[in-house]
C-alpha cells in the first residue's frame, strides 16, 4: 500500500499534537522556522511506499543493492533498477546519484553513499553532509519538488543516530535557507526505518 505525500504529517503538525519533544540539553545551531515546518517531515515508515518525486537509498559504493534499506529498494524498484545502476560506475562515499524509480511509487531514486563512522573517523560529518547536500541539488536539477532520505549510514556503518540527525538537519536547513532554495522543495521527509533514529530527529529538532 502506499503512501501520498498529503499523508505524511509536517512538522507543524507533530508540534500541534505535541509529538515533538527536543531534550532540554540539546541545543541546535539554528531557531525554528515556521516556513521550513511546514516543509519537513518525520516519520517511521518503510521507504519504499512513499509516493514522492525522490527517495534517497543508503548505498553502497557498488550502486549495486545490499542488505537493509538498499536491498529493499532494488526488490521493490523491480530488475531495471539494477540494469540502470550498473550504467553508472558506482560512486564515490560522500556523494550520490540518481536514477528512476521503475516499479517504485517515487519518480526517482538517489543512491547516496554514506560513511563507514570507525573507518573515517573526522571526516564523518563532512562526508555525510555531502551525501544530503547532493542529494538534494541532484533533487531540485531533476524537477523534483519532494525528497524522502532514509536514515544514512546509521545502520551497519556504525554512524550514531544522534550525531547523524544532527547533520541531516543541519544540512537540509542550510541549503534551504540558501536564496534560491527555499522554493525549489516542497517537501524533505526523513524517512526512518528504527525507532531510534526517529526518536534522534525528535530529539534535535529545536
Amino acid at each position: 500500500m502506499y503512501m501520498p505525500l498529503d499523508e505524511i504529517p509536517t512538522l507543524s503538525l507533530l508540534y500541534k499534537l505535541k509529538k515533538i519533544a527536543p531534550e532540554d540539553d540539546l541545543e541546535p545551531s539554528y531557531k525554528a522556522s515556521s516556513t521550513l515546518n511546514d516543509k519537513i517531515s518525520v516519520i517511521r515508515q518503510d521507504i519504499t511506499t512513499l509516493a514522492v518525486d525522490a527517495i534517497v537509498n543508503a548505498a553502497n559504493n557498488s550502486l549495486l543493492g545490499g542488505g537493509g534499506v538498499d536491498g529493499a529498494i532494488h526488490r521493490a524498484a523491480g530488475p531495471e533498477l539494477l540494469d540502470e545502476c550498473k550504467t553508472l560506475d558506482g560512486c564515490e562515499t560522500g556523494s550520490a546519484k540518481i536514477t528512476d524509480g521503475y516499479e517504485l511509487p517515487s519518480k526517482k531514486v538517489i543512491h547516496a553513499v554514506g560513511p563507514i563512522y570507525w573507518k573515517e573517523g573526522r571526516r564523518s560529518a563532512e562526508l555525510l553532509s555531502g551525501c544530503y547536500r547532493t542529494s538534494l541539488q541532484l533533487a531540485v536539477d531533476n524537477g523534483c519538488k519532494s525528497i524522502a532520505f532514509s536514515a544514512l549510514s546509521t545502520g551497519v556503518y556504525g554512524y550514531p543516530s544522534g550525531e547523524a540527525s544532527q547533520v541531516a538537519l543541519e544540512t537540509v536547513r542550510k541549503f534551504l535557507d540558501e536564496e534560491d532554495k527555499i522554493d525549489s522543495l516542497d517537501r524533505v521527509i526523513f524517512c526512518n526505518f528504527l525507532q531510534k533514529d526517529e526518536d534522534a530527529y525528535f530529539n534535535y529538532i529545536p
